[in-house]
């Protein structure tokens, strides 16, 4: 009987491997763009063609390969979701005798496949969202030196700097603060910890794209997310022969410019090594700029299934501050001979991504964020006189140290094509330490030491969800999420959104779509507030502040044209900011602390309109209309010295009523070429120096930026920035450079 019974497993088995040998196979797919390189990265899913039944999904390797295997007889859909390209969906057999290749194409103006707005690859009229890209191509176009020099031409963007390169550069979107904007870097959150970002001196060397997503986000992104998050991607390693890439470029104010990179992918390994050198003197005093770039982006794919890929980026740059001198065009002041500010910045991020069971993509990463300033000026060269109140240019140092660490899960359930359910946990740790020195006479002449110190430490929680689903013409986005943040406390904050193919159209009006969210955002306190100043200067540590917070309306159309060529849309928003931060200082000592007092609002219109002009041509077009009061200042008052323009009822500051942007690029196989426009409105400004000024002057800027294929492996190219000349100040005081040109030459050795 033994005999009998091990006989009949024998013989099952080997039926079942038999059976399994001639029923099932694998499916190998290759995912390439429209000049046949590998697409790395792509969302690859593979669908039955009967119930819309999600049954397997990956990513392309770094080759653009995946290969899903044990296939039973049939017929599928095989789906491909590309960041910046169009969503692609092809039927397959499983027992195709060759590799699958899927040629991807460009999008058009309205389906887009974009990452940020859901945590996910997805089209972006899909989403609710207003998203604006910059892909590898037009980054090619534009070469900015910083990140402030490429955001400035996307829809809504408002990018004050205080001076030339290398000064503090804000984002202001929707009438929000320069910090209510979470910056996000391959994974790794590089945002100060309730305070501002800093885009005048991040290098984008190596950056494969960029996207821009305006709207309140804190349901995704957490703290800062309150009216923008804007994340760069970093470039992956693809050709199966190692490919170096290197070049140098110079122009006016004694600018020099190289870098060099080493990329490729061979087995289960990719790899990206990168760096990059920048200089300049800048047009006068103390106008001198320097950035030095390291990075790597290395990934090795386990199988199909298990991806592990490692970030690194390492930037050092140092800064001559002039501070203000030249205000609207009239030289006030003479410029700081001295003053300077250095930045040693570094991020790390690794991740692990398993794309199983069936339905099921986990990703589980962690991140560190090191970040050290230095400003200091040491010789009061401009005034330092307590005694007659003239305080322009006084002895100080200040040195600043942020750590951010943490890890992230999240998991994408995608049971059909048009449901899929995200869940994540985050935990973060922040940690600051702030130390000030001062040196100065107090009012009877007589030489006065002083120094401030903050140090802060934060343990943050938070869990999310999020479920889409699309099913005919209507796309629902609903999600919330649940923060425990050590200094506020605990908060729930949703987010939905709903889009409604209203119209089909035909071939000249192809698709109306009609779209409406409301969100909420919040902002954690700065360390300062949180934690309170120690030293001559005391500040009291308010335990009991609340997050400022927006609750966030939106609501437009989008109209499609040409079958999907261009699309003009129109979105109303309005924001509403509750529990503003203040300072309040309480006599007779002045030992005050920040307080939950101020309320604002804005609300206004975007108007873009984009598309294809021709094969190689693309156009993004966009009017801002922004109107924005402070509803309660009630600390703002003369007896407490405040400045008018920061009074309840005035507009705030650096937001200017009208706007818009322009870019224009051509992409070809032996050039390309890019204009972009920026025109900013007169905007109410302060010198805070006691002046008088009290607004900005508008102004228009205009970059135009190509290259050519001098060879199939040298290309030159030129960029010149402020092509019109115009004398202007973003930040009222700090004159922007003139024009300016680079001309350089690029080379690459080996590759495909």
């Amino acid at each position: 009987m033994r005999v009998s019974v091990s006989a009949f497993v024998i013989l099952f088995l080997s039926l079942s491997f038999l059976t399994s040998g001639a029923f099932a196979a694998d499916l190998k797919v290759k995912v390439v763009d429209p000049q046949s390189a590998a697409v790395p990265g792509a969302q690859v899913s593979l669908m039955s063609t009967a119930t819309e039944t999600v049954l397997k999904a990956s990513h392309s390797s770094a080759e653009g390969g995946i290969s899903f295997g044990n296939l039973p007889s049939g017929t599928y859909q095989v789906r491909v979701l590309a960041p910046g390209f169009a969503p692609q969906t092809i039927n397959v057999a499983e027992n195709h005798a060759e590799v699958v290749t899927i040629q991807l194409h460009v999008a058009t103006a309205t389906e887009t496949v974009v990452v940020s707005a859901t945590r996910t690859p997805v089209s972006a009229e899909e989403t609710g969202a207003s998203i604006s890209t910059l892909e590898n191509g037009e980054l090619e176009n534009m070469q900015p030196v910083a990140a402030a020099d490429a955001v400035r031409f996307l829809p809504g963007a408002i990018v004050s700097a205080s001076g030339q390169r290398g000064g503090l550069a804000g984002l202001f979107v929707r009438g929000g603060d320069s910090v209510y904007n979470k910056v996000i870097i391959d994974g790794v959150p590089v945002t100060e910890p309730g305070g501002t970002f800093d885009f005048g001196t991040v290098p984008l060397a190596a950056a494969d794209r960029l996207e821009f997503l305006r709207g309140a986000q804190s349901t995704l992104y957490g703290s800062d997310a309150m009216t923008s998050v804007v994340q760069v991607f970093s470039r992956t390693g693809t050709t199966q022969v190692p490919e170096l890439r290197f070049g140098a470029d110079g122009g006016n104010f004694n600018t020099a410019h190289g870098f060099a990179a080493l990329s490729g992918a061979r087995g289960i390994w990719d790899y990206n090594l990168f760096a990059d050198e920048f200089n300049t003197q800048g047009l006068g005093v103390n106008d001198n700029y320097s950035n030095s770039l390291q990075g790597a982006n290395a990934g090795v794919r386990i199988n199909d299934s298990v991806l592990f890929r490692v970030r690194i980026r390492h930037a050092n740059s140092r800064t001559g501050i002039p501070g203000e001198w030249n205000f609207n065009g009239q030289s006030l002041l003479a410029p700081d001979v001295d003053a300077r500010a250095r930045q040693n910045n570094l991020l790390a991020s690794a991740e692990l991504v398993v794309n199983a069971p069936s339905h099921w993509q986990h990703s589980l990463s962690g991140y560190e964020y090191n970040h050290k300033r230095l400003n200091e000026d040491s010789v009061p060269d401009r005034g330092c006189d307590p005694a007659n109140f003239v305080f322009f240019d006084c002895f100080f140092q200040e040195l600043d140290h942020i750590n951010r660490a943490g890890f992230l899960y999240q998991g994408d359930y995608t049971p059909r094509s048009w449901a899929q359910t995200t869940l994540g946990y985050e935990f973060e740790d922040e940690n600051g330490n702030f130390d000030t020195q001062f040196l100065t006479t107090d009012f009877n002449g007589n030489p006065f030491t002083g120094v401030s110190l903050t140090h802060g430490l934060r343990v943050n929680h938070a869990l999310f969800v999020q479920q889409r689903i699309t099913r005919g013409r209507l796309s629902v986005v609903g999600g919330l999420r649940y923060v425990h943040n050590a200094s506020f406390g605990d908060r729930a904050v949703p987010r939905a959104a709903v889009t409604f193919l209203a119209l089909r159209g035909g071939e000249t009006f192809s698709g109306t779509r009609l779209r409406f969210s409301y969100a909420g955002g919040v902002k954690e306190p700065t360390f300062e507030a949180s934690f309170g100043i120690t030293g001559t200067f005391p500040t009291n540590p308010n335990p009991d502040l609340k997050p400022e917070e927006n609750h966030a309306l939106e609501a437009g159309v989008e109209q499609s044209l040409l079958g999907g060529r261009f699309a003009f849309s129109a979105v109303y928003f309005n924001n509403q900011f509750h529990n503003q931060i203040e300072f309040e200082s309480i006599p007779p000592t002045f030992v005050g602390e920040y307080v939950n007092v101020n309320r604002s609002m804005a609300h206004g219109a975007e108007i873009e309109f984009k598309g294809r002009l021709m094969k190689h041509f693309e156009l993004d077009s966009a009017y801002n209309y922004t109107s924005t009061q402070i509803l309660e200042a009630p600390l703002c008052t003369p007896a407490n010295f405040c400045d008018p323009l920061l009074a309840a009822g005035s507009p705030l500051l650096r937001r200017p009523r009208h706007s818009a942007t322009t870019l224009l690029s051509y992409l070809g196989s032996r050039w390309g070429a890019n204009l972009g426009g920026s025109f900013i409105g007169r905007r109410p400004d302060s010198d805070f120096l006691g002046f008088g000024i009290d607004h900005a002057a508008g102004y228009v800027r205009a970059d135009l930026g190509g290259w050519y294929a001098v060879r199939p492996r040298i290309t030159a190219y030129l960029n010149v920035e402020n092509a019109l000349d115009r004398r202007y100040n973003e930040v009222v005081g700090y004159p922007a450079l003139p024009v300016n040109f680079r001309a350089g030459v690029r080379f690459r050795i080996g590759g495909e």
